[in-house]
């Protein structure tokens, strides 16, 4: 497979993004209209990183070798640290020898089993029709990722429009989950197929782990993570600053990422030397 970054030499301020999302996964971006906007608004680099989609890497080099956009092979994999959630930025896997792929297929397996139960109790429960089969049938042609959020909107069709939050208790209590893999497992796939992992956006709160040093000494010590995710809309500007000093003390990589899912959240001109020590690791070279 023909790679659309090979030999690519960047600029230290070159517009790079990497941490995109297109409908691969949860995203509402095609892969087309992304690479469209990031090639009309100047961007050098970007990386698409769909949830638990180590599987589309063919299609999307072949679409980014069309476009003459350079994209770096990535993925999100939805992981757990201790029972909580954590995402893991994996950079640069070898689609030939993928072993991130076998961890997202069994996520997606996972996921459409929990989805189908939490359908049935729905239906169980008077919220969905029983009649509705063909719902069902289309819930589980989704993503992964997809699956829980399009449950919510199903049922808030059938019981009218009573509020996200009210709509995903009902879901919730159900038994709806987000699938994952140990962190762990996943760390050493990634490393198995010629990647470098990042702990995602390590100071969100809204349902993940949110890392102070003391956090991330202590996942060290359990996985090996080769950086952080620095640079990202939601980290205070003291957040940004105590994960740059982690990664420089303790000689990790870092990356810089707009989590874009739709225009709503644009892609994010970062400089691609914020991210050089990476970008250098999967063979993008960035001038002195």
């Amino acid at each position: 497979m023909n790679s659309s970054t090979t030999n690519l030499v960047l600029a230290p301020d070159a517009a790079v993004d990497l941490h995109l999302h297109t409908i691969y996964s949860d995203g509402r971006w095609t892969p087309e209209q992304l690479m469209d906007y990031v090639l009309n608004e100047g961007f050098s680099l970007v990386a698409i990183a769909d949830h638990d989609r180590a599987d589309t890497v063919t299609v999307l080099q072949q679409l980014a070798l069309d476009k003459h956009l350079p994209v770096l092979i990535a993925v999100e994999m939805t992981t757990l640290w201790r029972g909580e959630m954590t995402d893991v930025l994996c950079f640069g896997f070898d689609p030939n020898r993928n072993a991130l792929n076998d961890l997202a297929r069994d996520i997606l397996r996972r996921q459409c089993e929990n989805t189908q139960e939490v359908y049935e109790n729905l239906q169980q429960r008077g919220h969905i029709p029983k009649h509705a089969h063909e719902e069902l049938t289309t819930l589980l042609g989704k993503p992964s990722s997809q699956q829980p959020h399009e449950l919510v909107a199903l049922l808030k069709k059938h019981i009218g429009d009573t509020g996200e939050d009210s709509a995903g208790k009902i879901v919730w209590e159900a038994g709806c989950t987000f699938a994952a893999n140990d962190i762990a497992a996943v760390v050493d796939a990634a490393h198995q197929s010629g990647a470098v992992c990042l702990i995602a956006h390590p100071g969100r709160e809204d349902g993940f782990v949110n890392y102070d040093a003391q956090l991330l000494d202590q996942l060290r010590q359990e996985v090996l993570i080769d950086g952080l995710e620095v640079y990202y809309p939601v980290h205070t500007p003291a957040q940004t600053a105590m994960y740059l000093d982690y990664t420089h003390k303790h000689r990790l990589l870092t990356s810089s990422g707009s989590d874009s899912h739709n225009l709503d959240k644009k892609p994010i001109k970062y400089r691609a030397d914020l991210s050089r020590h990476l970008l250098e690791c999967v063979g993008i070279q960035i001038k002195a």
